[in-house]
């Protein structure tokens, strides 16, 4: 049996509501496709730095994880951002700001 997957819109509002309750600052800079967009997700560490994840999958395992797309001065992962962006129209992107670099990504619900 396939396993059910939560449309992106919905994903992404249980996300964010995620982070508004651990307190950490989020917005969505971009919509995507509501049914089936994938999901970019920037930490801005308020140094002038920020990380770009994206989900992964595991083909040896077939698990999926967030991996790190780039990471470095803020106006570099902003630019790498925009060129995923320009190749995939159904792409949204979250944005956060988190000085200790918290996406919540790694807790239960987010990682598998």
């Amino acid at each position: 049996m396939a396993e059910a997957r939560l449309v992106t819109d919905l994903w992404v509002r249980a996300y964010l509501k995620r982070l508004e309750l651990a307190h950490i600052p989020a917005y969505v800079t971009r919509r995507g496709n509501a049914h089936a967009g994938a999901v970019l997700v920037k930490c801005a560490l308020l140094d002038g730095t920020a990380r770009a994840y994206q989900r992964s999958f595991d083909l040896m395992t077939g698990a999926r994880q967030w991996m790190v797309l780039t990471e470095g001065p803020e106006p570099e992962v902003d630019a790498s951002i925009r060129k995923q962006a320009s190749f995939d129209p159904d792409l949204w992107v979250i944005e956060l700001e988190s000085r200790e670099g918290r996406t919540l990504l790694e807790e239960e619900g987010f990682k598998d």
